[in-house]
Parts: C-alpha cells; sequence; structure tokens
C-alpha cells in the first residue's frame, strides 16, 4: 500500500500527515505536489489540513482546481481511495467529492482545542477498528467547520450510514453544547455513497502519537492499514 500526501500552497499538516503514515505506521508515503498531475502509483491519497491558497474566496475553492485534483477526482470515481483532513475535507466538499459543504463556524471564530468525536458507523475502512461507544479525544483548527447539508442530503447521509463522526462530549452524548462549531446534527465527517472517499474536520494525525499524550487519532490509522492489509 502506497501512500501520497498532496501539497497545496498554504497546507501545514502534510509533515504532520507524512510522520505518522511513514514514521508511525510504516506505511510507503511520498508528498505529491498540486501542480502535478502524477498520483505516482499512490493506492491511498490524503489531503492535509492547513490554507491552501491562503484560504481566498472559500476555503478550498481554489485547490480544487489544482491541477493534481483531475488526478484524484479519477481516482476516487475508479473506487480508489481518499482522505481529506480539515482543509482537505474543505476541498473534497468544492469538488464534490464529498456532500455538504463547510460553512463559518457559527462564532465566526478560528477555534483551536481538543474536542471529543465519536464514530456512527463502524463499517467503513476509516473507523471499523475504532472501540464501539468510545468517545475519541482529537483535535480541531479551522474557521470554517460547521459542516452543512440540506434534509434530503442529510437524510440519504444518515440512511446509507454515511456520517462517520459526530462531535460529542467525553462521555458519547451527542449534544449541543458539544457542538464547536454550529454543524448540522452535530456532523464532524462524512463519506461519500461510495464509502471510498472519507472527510473529517478533526485532525487525527495530531493524536497518534505517544509522544503527544494523545493517541486517539491513531484508531483511524490502524483501522485503514488493518482493513488494506487484509485485501
Amino acid at each position: 500500500m502506497k501512500f501520497g500526501v498532496v501539497v497545496f500552497p498554504g497546507s501545514n499538516c502534510d509533515e504532520d500527515m507524512v510522520y505518522v503514515l511513514r514514521d508511525i505506521m510504516k506505511q510507503e508515503t511520498v508528498k505529491l505536489w498540486h501542480k502535478n498531475t502524477d498520483l505516482e502509483g499512490c493506492d491511498f491519497i490524503v489531503l492535509p489540513g492547513g490554507f491552501s491558497y491562503g484560504d481566498y474566496l472559500r476555503s478550498g475553492a481554489i485547490a480544487r482546481f489544482s491541477p493534481i485534483m483531475e488526478s484524484v477526482i479519477a481516482h476516487a470515481n475508479k473506487g480508489g481511495y481518499v482522505f481529506g483532513v480539515c482543509n482537505g475535507f474543505q476541498i473534497l466538499a468544492e469538488a464534490g467529492l464529498v456532500p455538504g459543504a463547510l460553512l463559518h463556524n457559527t462564532e465566526r471564530k478560528f477555534i483551536c482545542k481538543n474536542v471529543y468525536i465519536k464514530s456512527q458507523n463502524t463499517d467503513t475502512l476509516l473507523t471499523h477498528a475504532i472501540p464501539k461507544d468510545k468517545a475519541l479525544k482529537i483535535p480541531i483548527a479551522h474557521g470554517e467547520g460547521n459542516y452543512f447539508a440540506d434534509a434530503k442530503t442529510l437524510k440519504q447521509l444518515n440512511e446509507n450510514g454515511q456520517v462517520l463522526f459526530r462531535y460529542c462530549d467525553e462521555q458519547g452524548n451527542t449534544t449541543p453544547e458539544a457542538n464547536p462549531n454550529g454543524a448540522i446534527e452535530n456532523i464532524a465527517g462524512v463519506c461519500n455513497a461510495g464509502k471510498n472517499v472519507f472527510g473529517m474536520m478533526p485532525h487525527p494525525e495530531r493524536a497518534s502519537d505517544k509522544e503527544l499524550f494523545n493517541e486517539d487519532g491513531k484508531f483511524l490509522f490502524e483501522s485503514i492499514v488493518s482493513r488494506i492489509l487484509q485485501h
């Protein structure tokens, strides 16, 4: 399994993602520059967090048109795996690879803190290794993480098991108080209907190293690697 981490101008979590995949998970990992179109034989593409193109216009709106995104979209449409974190999630939404949109946080402020999220579907590549009912402590760092989808899309997401995570409290309860940004139905992450494209606002790569005294994010990477190795 070969992982490719796409680097846009303004990406700032690419090194964190490469470190976790390459040094902690021991997977072959390369960086992919946004102006190239060659995915270099990568099986799994990651769009990392940051502020691509300075978040001008809307977060992810310009990066969505970077040359490499044509290849990423083609990869996804063929069933290839794509994972977007924070700004990467915003780019996926702008490209139409996952449903919904990311709006400004309700308080119109940048939020950087630890939150708790709970897996909503343990039958996906990203979530199957997460202990049932466990509240994961994962950091967020965003100004536009307020997930929105219309009523019809929300119904489809819930019926198809496409909601990956919801914000919760430390005990795993999904409450309004646990929602940091106003996201509809406390949604912190979703996938596409084919369950091969995944997006989430919290940063699991920032919670996957014992040196940080938090390895809750590692469950997601272990889930990815273990499922792929089984095949």
